[in-house]
Parts: structure tokens; sequence; C-alpha cells
């Protein structure tokens, strides 16, 4: 993905892990919904390897830092989509107007400067 000459924009709505979660990072901007968890690994698959225990899954899942505003802090995505309070309409309602409003920021940049800015963006993390 990181030589589309088009806007892309990931967004986790659930729980991006392992080598899927290295290819939703080569976006423009990776967003989350603020109760999806993004890892390189399952808190579970950590567990296993770190103390041959999965039922330490739990103290694995802390110290990934694998919520939304933990990747938000480290600078991994860019924008975290509220969920609580919101019915199904309102929320899709707001997910596409977040998503126009960015899609045609992108869409005004000359497509070598998408990719190099998709490029450095990968890079820094």
């Amino acid at each position: 993905m990181s030589g589309l000459r088009v806007p892309v924009i990931s967004l986790l709505i659930g729980e991006g892990g392992s080598g899927g979660a290295l290819a939703l990072a080569v976006a423009d901007e990776v967003w989350m919904l603020e109760n999806a968890i993004y890892s390189v690994i399952s808190p579970e698959g950590c567990a296993s390897i770190l103390w041959k225990d999965a039922t330490k899954s739990a103290e694995a899942a802390e110290s990934l830092k694998l919520t939304a505003n933990d990747a938000l802090g480290f600078g991994v995505i860019e924008r975290i989509i509220p969920e609580k309070g919101l019915g199904g309409e309102e929320f899709y309602t707001l997910l596409g107007a977040a998503i126009t409003e960015r899609l045609d920021f992108y869409r005004a940049l000359v497509p070598t400067e998408l990719v190099e800015r998709r490029y450095n963006r990968f890079r820094a993390l």
C-alpha cells in the first residue's frame, strides 16, 4: 500500500494484530475505535511466550499498551473514534464526515507528495 497514489485511511474496529497490524500501519492515517486494540501480538500469545502461561494475558495486555489511548499517545495512530453514547446512524454519520474531511485534504496533494508523506509517516514509527 505504500506506493498507492490515492489516499489511504486505516480504521481498526476490533483487534489489529501481528502481520495484519503492520499492513494497517501503511496508511496516510490510522484511526481506532475507542475500544479497539492494536498490537504486534495478542495478549494470550505474548503471555504464552514470556511466561509460558496464557492465563497471564491480562498482565501481558497491560504491558503491551494496546489501547487506542496508548496508540495515540505513542503517535502510532492519528485519531480515536468515539463509540460510547452513539447510536448506529449517529456513529456512521460522524465517521463519514471525518473520513470525507481527511480524504479531501489528501486529495489536494500531488500523488508523489502523498506517497512521500505516507512513507515518512511509516518510517517515523
